[in-house]
């Protein structure tokens, strides 16, 4: 199995017109998102956050969960917590994936909208390359309205939209996370 990892990008991302805006750290989403990283054996979650002050957010909310009450009251949730790191931007998340891995990851982005010139994977062909090679992955996910255009071209392929078959398609990102890791690598029959 290649080493997973992912980032849950908080800048540069879109605001409901598209234009690229920083959004706030949640502690549901730093919460929950380490839950589901740890569940399905990631190697990291990164938090993405240019802003001081949200970086010092995430470390209390660490701190709760890995030294503080939240630690001595649900004990295994600190190792879900043990998995993120918090970086200013998604080049910083590559480069500590590289240097904890030997070489550079290939890059997967998610968005609930195609992105013209990206590859993209179904969910089937990815979860297969994942299971059959040895290549770092980092899975990048947007908060706001999903990542910028030019993020989205960077990134080595484009995981395909989750689609429920209904006329609603607003996920929040930690729900979007389980399922895409879920059919990734998830138990299959």
């Amino acid at each position: 199995m290649s080493p997973l990892y992912c980032a849950l990008v908080h800048h540069p991302v879109r605001d409901r017109d598209g234009h690229p805006v920083t959004t706030a750290v949640t502690n549901l989403d730093v919460h929950d998102i380490a839950r589901s990283a740890r569940t399905y054996g990631l190697r990291g979650y990164f938090v993405v956050t240019p802003i001081e002050a949200q970086r010092a957010l995430v470390e209390r909310i660490l701190e709760h969960w890995r030294t503080g009450a939240g630690a001595r009251r649900v004990p295994e949730r600190t190792v879900a917590l043990s998995l993120v790191r918090i970086v200013e931007s998604v080049e910083e998340a590559r480069a500590e994936v590289a240097r904890r891995e030997g070489r550079a990851p290939r890059v997967v982005a998610t968005a609930a909208r195609e992105a013209p010139g990206v590859e993209v994977r179904s969910f089937a062909d990815e979860a297969a390359r994942l299971r059959s090679g040895d290549e770092p992955t980092l899975l990048l996910f947007g908060t706001g309205h999903g990542l910028v255009d030019d993020t989205l071209r960077s990134a080595h392929a484009l995981l395909e939209p989750i689609r429920a078959g209904a006329d609603y398609n607003h996920l929040s990102v930690r729900a979007a996370v389980a399922i895409c890791l879920d059919r990734l690598i998830g138990e299959r029959e």
